[in-house]
């Protein structure tokens, strides 16, 4: 260790040798998965020999590398288990993602549909109709703006809106299920 920490290649290259496969058996053991062993392996080497001058053992070196290589399996799996609450969140939102694109055309299409069949309505009960829905008139008014009575009013908006229940139910399911 002290010919390592001087700098030595030889010094890390025995060190590398002797414990190589005895570390990267230990870590494949934990992780399961020879690649991320690999890199764990790679990265504790590295480690050794930039760090070489700030390493003090208190035990073995054997003890060290052990130590080492259990903290970053550890790493290992922590940094797992953000990636699977990452890709869980990202799942749900996948999931739950409303495409508002898509809504704001199938709401158009259903506000053109809509005015369509109101369009329809004998010329009185669509101005009624409108009065009431689309300028937000009540009864009273719209009777004492048109010179008609408040039942006729009432009678009227009720008669309109069977007629657009019956067109726009047909319609609107047959929009769906084209669309679906």
């Amino acid at each position: 260790m002290s010919q390592l920490r001087e700098g030595s290649q030889d010094a890390y290259t025995e060190i590398y040798n002797r414990y190589k496969w005895l570390l990267h058996s230990h870590a494949y053991k934990k992780l399961g998965d020879r690649d991320a062993a690999n890199d764990l392996i790679q990265e504790l080497f590295t480690n050794l020999w930039t760090k070489r001058k700030d390493i003090s053992l208190t035990s073995t070196l054997s003890a060290y590398l052990y130590t080492s290589v259990y903290n970053r399996v550890i790493n290992v799996y922590e940094h797992r288990q953000v990636e699977t609450k990452y890709i869980d969140s990202l799942v749900e939102y996948a999931n739950n993602y409303v495409d508002s694109t898509d809504y704001l055309i199938r709401e158009k299409q259903f506000t053109e549909i809509i005015e369509k069949e109101i369009a329809l309505l004998p010329p009185k009960m669509r101005e009624i109709f409108e009065l009431s829905r689309k300028r937000h008139a009540t009864h009273k008014e719209i009777a004492e703006t048109l010179n008609i009575s408040e039942a006729t009013v009432t009678k009227q908006i009720k008669n309109a809106l069977k007629i657009l229940k019956v067109r726009l139910g047909l319609v609107i399911y047959l929009f769906l299920i084209t669309r679906f």
